[in-house]
């Protein structure tokens, strides 16, 4: 392996930085149509020439940004070259399965699927060494992280007015260190009790994948707790609607309910639908201010992370320097940050308009990218391991947790 020019972070932080670039200075990044219900949808929508061409479009665009990333680093560029249009094509086809209109209904994400895909070919077939050897997990959701930081926009504070972000903070709060509390006396390891009490506090799968770029997570614990909050949220959409209408409780409070408990964005919105106009906005603005807390809660979440677990022998017989700090610091979450703040207080709303699109598709594949990466390069029983069900009681626990809390804030501040 060749000598690297830049660390990974650094590396994300480039290039991640290089697609915003192009998008700002006026390259429109294609966005493919993944959306279908029947199959005459299927054909006239997504495998049409303009659409197949879009695909096209992008593929040439992420290969190229994953070539030159390999070089950079010091990996095999041929390897890459040979291994990311495999990776590309099985990512396609699980976009184009959750872009199905019936399981979108069922808040069945596309990363899910990218790793339902992966995980079958890794543990039926057995797969080439230069497949394996050339897969970039951290790299691709690194970059779709600090993609991620385009859309985490300050100002969604100040749409969700006082109580939208007292509710948000109170709730963060107390269910991360709950859920984390909880993890730690089930004997859970800290790792694993991180990942879950920011899925579970703040906004999923989004904070489960910043999360665990932050702390350096294992791709396997990672794959273990998204697939716990999309199943979970599942049911959640459905019945708390119906629980609400029980209860008695009006629109506001129910949406003020749902945004702060389910945990995607998605599900939300869906859950709130189903409710009212007034719901669905009061669920949004409040999940809203759930997902600015996102950065923070990266930062913070490095920085402790850094001074205790992320160090070596040596390091631990001293005190944790400001340097020694620095030096192990994930860098990409500078640059998740650094996005956030450029497109909060820089970059025009007319612009911002623009792009969003292109960048939250390209966000999402990046990410999908990432999950059929790492199914490939798991087997279903390190992914069910003995120690399995220890994280989903104490993540069902925690969410029990949440919805009480939850319940409670809501009903006081927005009744």
């Amino acid at each position: 392996m060749k000598k690297s020019l830049l660390t990974e972070d650094w590396t994300v932080v480039l290039f991640g930085f290089i697609i915003i670039g192009v998008a700002l200075v006026g390259v429109k990044i294609p966005s493919p149509s993944f959306g279908w219900e029947t199959t005459s949808d299927l054909t006239e929508k997504v495998l049409t020439t303009g659409n197949l061409i879009k695909l096209g479009q992008i593929f040439v665009f992420t290969f190229v940004i994953a070539l030159l990333a390999a070089s950079v680093l010091g990996k095999s560029v041929a390897g890459t070259a040979k291994g990311f249009p495999i990776v590309f094509v099985l990512t396609s086809l699980a976009l184009v399965l959750a872009g199905n209109a019936f399981l979108k209904n069922w808040n069945l994400e596309a990363v899910i699927f990218s790793l339902t895909i992966g995980l079958l070919l890794s543990n039926f077939f057995t797969l080439p060494a230069w497949l394996t050897e050339t897969l970039s997990t951290e790299l691709f959701v690194k970059i779709g992280l600090i993609l991620l930081g385009t859309s985490v926009i300050f100002g969604d504070i100040l749409k969700a007015g006082s109580l939208g972000l007292i509710q948000a903070l109170v709730v963060v709060i107390s269910v991360w260190y709950f859920a984390f509390w909880v993890s730690k006396k089930m004997g859970i390891d800290e790792e694993f009790a991180i990942m879950i009490s920011s899925a579970v506090s703040i906004c999923g799968v989004s904070a489960a994948i910043a999360t665990s770029g932050a702390i350096k997570g294992d791709s396997k614990k990672l794959s273990y707790v998204i697939s716990i909050v999309l199943i979970t949220a599942i049911p959640m959409i459905i019945f708390l609607p119906f629980i609400a209408q029980a209860l008695g409780l009006s629109q506001a409070v129910t949406g003020a309910w749902l945004g702060g408990t389910i945990d995607t964005t998605g599900a939300v919105i869906a859950s709130g639908t189903m409710v009212g106009e007034e719901a669905l906005k009061i669920s949004t603005i409040v999940k809203f201010s759930q997902n600015v807390l996102l950065g923070f809660a990266a930062f913070a979440i490095s920085i402790y992370w850094t001074m205790t677990n992320n160090q070596s022998a040596t390091v631990k017989e001293s005190k944790p320097t400001a340097a020694v700090i620095w030096e192990r610091f994930p860098k990409f979450v500078i640059g998740f940050i650094a996005a956030s703040l450029l497109f909060s207080f820089v970059i025009s709303p007319e612009t911002i308009e623009e792009v969003k699109g292109g960048f939250k598709s390209l966000q999402g594949l990046w990410f999908a990218l990432a999950f059929t990466s790492i199914g490939l390069e798991t087997k279903f029983s390190d992914l069910f391991s003995k120690e399995g069900k220890k994280p989903l009681y104490a993540f069902l626990i925690a969410q029990l947790f949440n919805v009480f809390v939850t319940l409670t804030v809501a009903y006081v501040l927005f009744n």
